[in-house]
């Protein structure tokens, strides 16, 4: 019951966030393929700006408006995609027969790309998002790409590590009434307390935006299923031809940073940029660091 509440005051939250960061929100339906035949997806966007396309990829349980803090330096060189991916934030989860894995969740947005007319687009991700922009760019469906602490470049314990971070978020923001979390987030003691683990700089985060991503934790419904489809998963594959950044919080608390030596091991000409100052999501942390790295990717 109270999960259901929950879900239902996020999915509140974020239409009202949507609705006051852009008017150009919008959602889209398209058809993937499955064993059991074509399946339709419903995606939730924000589209902005003008330039060659940027399609932006949030984290596991968080939503598209993670990139709020940059959108408006990146739209001034780019046309701006901000994506809720499947089961979180507005966007419902992926139908029966779709799994929440690797090569579903990246033909998912290859065909969404194809639906919104972005001929191989640039794109960028964070965490989860960092490691469907490089699987996307392994699939040559993109121009660049630019990953931000992206996923799957771990040992067996630091997966254990960050997936049993992860649950806990997810527990405790299922578990938080709604005055109380709004309560704590009108103090910077109060946001730290409740996005410590992903901001280096959580002071920095709007109250508005703090209730909005807990809410969005609370009620992702895609997040068991893809936290479990990631189980398995490594990133071991180069990316050859195309332009690649990879970028990591040098205060990362979730994916520690020595991991982007990996990620440059197996990815020998990308760029290995790091984020003085910046968490697991530094886009809030310090975003003229990170448009600056977003469009220098993308160039």
């Amino acid at each position: 019951m109270l999960t259901s509440c929950l879900r239902r005051q996020a999915a509140s939250v974020v239409r009202e966030s949507q609705t006051r960061s852009t008017l150009m929100s919008a959602t889209v339906s398209f058809e993937v393929t499955s064993p059991l035949g074509p399946q339709a997806v419903t995606l939730s966007y924000a589209r902005v700006g003008r330039g060659e396309p940027l399609l932006l990829l949030h984290g596991i349980g968080h939503h598209r408006q993670a990139w709020d803090p940059v959108v408006d330096i990146l739209a001034t060189e780019r046309e701006v995609i901000a994506v809720d991916l499947p089961g979180f934030g507005a966007s419902p989860s992926l139908p029966g027969g779709l799994p929440h894995d690797l090569p579903t969740m990246s033909a998912a947005l290859g065909a969404l790309c194809e639906a919104l007319d972005l001929d191989r687009p640039h794109v960028a991700g964070n965490s989860l998002g960092g490691l469907l922009a490089l699987e996307m760019g392994r699939a040559k469906l993109v121009r660049s790409v630019t990953a931000l602490s992206p996923a799957g470049f771990w040992t067996q314990a630091e997966r254990r590590y960050a997936f049993a971070v992860l649950l806990g978020m997810r527990r405790i923001a299922e578990r938080l009434p709604l005055p109380l979390v709004e309560r704590l987030s009108r103090s910077a003691a109060g946001r730290t307390a409740l996005t410590s683990t992903i901001y280096a700089r959580p002071g920095r985060r709007s109250p508005e935006a703090v209730v909005a991503e807990t809410l969005a934790l609370a009620g992702a419904t895609g997040f068991t299923e893809t936290l479990r489809a990631g189980a398995t998963v490594r990133f071991t594959d180069d990316v050859p031809g195309v332009p690649v950044t990879v970028a990591w919080g040098a205060r990362d608390r979730l994916l520690i940073p020595r991991q982007g030596v990996r990620a440059k091991r197996t990815i020998p000409r990308a760029r290995l940029v790091r984020l003085p100052g910046c968490g697991h999501v530094p886009m809030n942390d310090d975003p003229a660091l990170v448009a600056r790295v977003l469009l220098d990717g993308s160039r």
